[in-house]
């Protein structure tokens, strides 16, 4: 059963473009049962988002999009980023929706199976934002539309093309930085043998 939460008042902060912070007053119940003191609390609220593991069964590799991180930049002097193809859940949107499209958006390829691994909090001591995981499986080995991502939104994305093997090796010698990407190599090392069989069972099915 939940504890109690008291929410005593939330005001926002700041907001600007898809990105909002929140302040928060409030008591919730303690370990002990009893109710806490008036604590504050700050939340950066930027909306739910969505990543996939782009598969191709046919020769094993795996799509990943290469594209430059500005949060990044401090801290490791380079800024461009090796990851899934993710993007932001719209207002009222099914996140499998948006999957498909991130993915047209950003690769230029369909998927003809998706299916929904984790949904996580990435930072939940600061931020309200869920990523839904998925896997999802190549419709063609061809090209349906440009990719590279939204020229109005100042996206330059470059589609990778990699061997599961080289994608694992790559998570073995710890060169992904990016949290939702090292979670879905690991589910793809993990669930191998299962998503091949997966795999066997949809091409059955069509």
């Amino acid at each position: 059963m939940p504890k109690k939460v008291e929410i005593i008042e939330e005001i926002q902060d700041y907001k600007k473009a898809i990105f909002r912070i929140v302040q928060a007053k409030l008591r919730h119940e303690k370990f002990s049962g009893e109710m806490g003191d008036e604590i504050t609390r700050l939340s950066l609220e930027r909306g739910d988002a969505v990543a996939a593991v782009i598969h191709n069964p046919v020769d094993d590799t795996i799509l990943l999009i290469e594209q430059f991180r500005y949060p990044t930049y401090g801290k490791t002097g380079d800024g461009w980023v090796q990851e899934l193809p993710a993007g932001i859940v719209e207002e009222g949107e099914d996140p499998s929706y948006t999957m498909k499209r991130e993915i047209e958006e950003e690769t230029g390829y369909e998927v003809d199976t998706l299916r929904h691994l984790y949904t996580f909090f990435l930072s939940p001591g600061g931020s309200s934002e869920r990523v839904f995981l998925y896997y999802g499986r190549l419709d063609t080995d061809e090209k349906t539309f440009d990719g590279g991502g939204l020229d109005h939104e100042g996206e330059d994305i470059r589609t990778l093309r990699m061997p599961v093997d080289e994608a694992l090796k790559k998570l073995k010698d710890r060169e992904f930085t990016d949290a939702k990407t090292i979670l879905g190599l690991q589910w793809l090392q993990m669930n191998r043998t299962a998503f091949e069989k997966f795999n066997q069972q949809e091409s059955s099915d069509d």
